[in-house]
């Protein structure tokens, strides 16, 4: 018979927040980029921002026939700013002093487009999600 005390919730692991320098452009006083901390998240809160953005379109050339569609971009800032539990992206200050009002937005704001993917990329890990060379190795092997 299986050993379900394992699945108990006082004997699953929780998963360690992570450090990651988001930015080399943001600095601490002495001058060395400010590490961000990134939280897990549920598979629950993942699955609740994914279908906040999926929009339906139309299909074109088909009246009155919509198709699903994910908000990609939308749906990983939104991912990325939820796992961040530094800098709080939930600041008023921070977001009156960007001009945005979600902490998503403010994301968008603060990194270039590359450091956004590479945070995007490192929110991702940190929830168990594989980089695609990860992926590859695997099918190799």
């Amino acid at each position: 018979m299986s050993n379900l005390s394992a699945f108990m919730r006082s004997n699953v692991k929780t998963v360690e927040n992570v450090r990651y320098a988001a930015s080399p452009r943001i600095t601490g006083e002495d001058g060395k980029p400010i590490e961000w901390e990134i939280c897990c998240i549920t598979a629950d809160e993942y699955s609740r921002i994914r279908s906040a953005c999926i929009k339906q379109v139309q299909v074109p050339g088909k009246k009155n026939q919509f198709t699903q569609q994910l908000d990609t971009h939308t749906f990983q800032a939104k991912v990325a700013a939820r796992c961040t539990v530094f800098p709080d992206l939930n600041s008023a200050d921070l977001q009156n002093d960007w001009g945005v009002m979600t902490p998503h937005e403010l994301l968008g704001k603060l990194l270039t487009a590359g450091e956004f993917d590479d945070y995007v990329t490192e929110c991702f890990q940190v929830n168990g999600f594989k980089t695609e060379g990860e992926l590859v190795d695997e099918a190799k092997n």
